[in-house]
């Protein structure tokens, strides 16, 4: 069967099948026929009847649950009008609860550090509650829209570049303090930013500010943080200063210690650090953030470029390392880099339990391994949460 009959005839199945475990990226596995199914809009334990979306894969197929025959304890009536098969891909989680959401996040974290590390995690994750976010909407500082050729605002359908135009009242998960978009027709094509800060709103279309400032300041952990609008800031009120808290309590750093903060952004952890008394060094890519770390925190050092060839100009040794990749991770070059350095302790913070786990697992060759790992949920409604691990040297005698 050539793959293009295999595909037709795929999309046109609606059939029943018994929903297992949790995957990482927001769906469930499946069985149909003995292939793999990735099913989206499903949770554990439940019975679904489900349409084939992607057949394009020879090991796994992609489907939706479009009818719930038998349903789990944790499922819950979706909060958001536009969320379900073949609507907004914003939100995986709409129909779970949120005790539900973490349970799945952390048995997600689980299987990725212990499959890809060798590691064994049995915690839980971390709720994060700001005023107003307790129900698990309202928190995301920061959107991005898309505006469709009718003019109005909306968030892209899961792996399409279709628009979902945005529900009356904008989306439930953006924070009510930040400019709406639902007002009025825009520009089709466009992109559009609103930002929500602790010094105003920010809404800026292609890059244009159309409301409010190009710079905001936000205030975390004792002091004030100058971005841009449009620059890297974490997009949950409560975040900051739980990442910093976790970090700093990881780490105990002490007063004439050496630190670095790779992936600095404009300085929040090294702010940390050299509130704490660590001589701090930052290293970021973006030479607009680095300017603003330069602002923020100018007692520490920073530098722009590229992590994995910066620190190849850095000091041999250092007592303290604090990490913040992207979603891809560090990666072999910039791990095997730091155990090199022999620092007393490493705090990673990651966003992707899949390359935390690798990145973890390289540092377990170099004799660094986790003595603390905390996950939070700092993205309700999303399969998306924020993990510190923090690792020391291990001694040869305990390998």
């Amino acid at each position: 069967m050539t793959t293009t009959t295999n595909r037709r005839a795929a999309d046109e199945v609606d059939t029943t099948v018994e929903v297992g475990p949790i995957a990482h990226g927001g769906h469930c596995v499946a069985r149909l026929d003995g292939r793999v199914v990735f099913v989206r809009h499903a949770l554990p334990g439940e019975r679904v009847r489900v349409r084939v979306t992607d057949t394009s894969h020879e090991k796994f197929w992609r489907a939706d649950a479009i009818e719930v025959l038998a349903a789990s304890p944790d499922r819950v009536e979706s909060r958001c009008t536009v969320s379900g098969p073949g609507r907004c891909g914003g939100c995986d989680f709409q129909h779970v609860s949120l005790a539900g959401q973490r349970r799945l996040k952390a048995a997600v974290l689980a299987e990725q550090l212990d499959r890809l590390a060798g590691i064994a995690w049995d915690g839980v994750v971390e709720a994060v509650e700001s005023p107003g976010t307790e129900d698990g909407l309202g928190w995301r500082t920061r959107m991005r829209y898309q505006v469709d050729d009718s003019g109005r605002a909306g968030l892209r359908r899961h792996r399409s570049h279709e628009i979902e135009p945005l529900p009356e009242g904008g989306c439930p998960i953006a924070h009510p303090a930040a400019p709406s978009v639902t007002d009025q027709a825009w520009p089709p094509g466009a992109e559009m930013l609103a930002v929500s800060a602790g010094s105003g709103g920010a809404l800026l279309v292609d890059g244009v500010v159309e409301q409010g400032n190009r710079e905001v300041t936000e205030h975390a952990a004792g002091r004030d943080w100058r971005l841009a609008a449009d620059g890297f800031w974490q997009v949950h009120p409560g975040a900051a200063d739980t990442l910093v808290e976790a970090v700093l309590a990881g780490l105990e750093p002490g007063p004439g210690e050496r630190a670095f903060d790779l992936y600095c952004g404009v300085g929040l952890f090294a702010g940390a650090l050299i509130d704490a008394g660590a001589q701090t060094w930052g290293v970021e890519w973006s030479r607009e953030a680095i300017a603003y770390a330069r602002r923020n925190v100018p007692e520490a050092r920073f530098t722009a470029g590229k992590v994995e060839r910066v620190i190849r100009t850095m000091p041999k040794r250092t007592d303290l390392v604090v990490l913040d990749p992207p979603r891809t991770g560090a990666g072999k070059d910039v791990v095997d880099a730091i155990v090199a350095r022999r620092p007393r302790a490493i705090a990673y913070v990651a966003c992707d339990p899949a390359a935390l786990a690798r990145d973890l697992a390289r540092a377990a060759r170099g004799g660094y391994r986790p003595v603390g790992i905390r996950a939070f949920d700092l993205f309700p409604m999303t399969h998306h949460l924020e993990t510190v691990a923090v690792l020391t040297k291990v001694r040869s005698d305990q390998r």
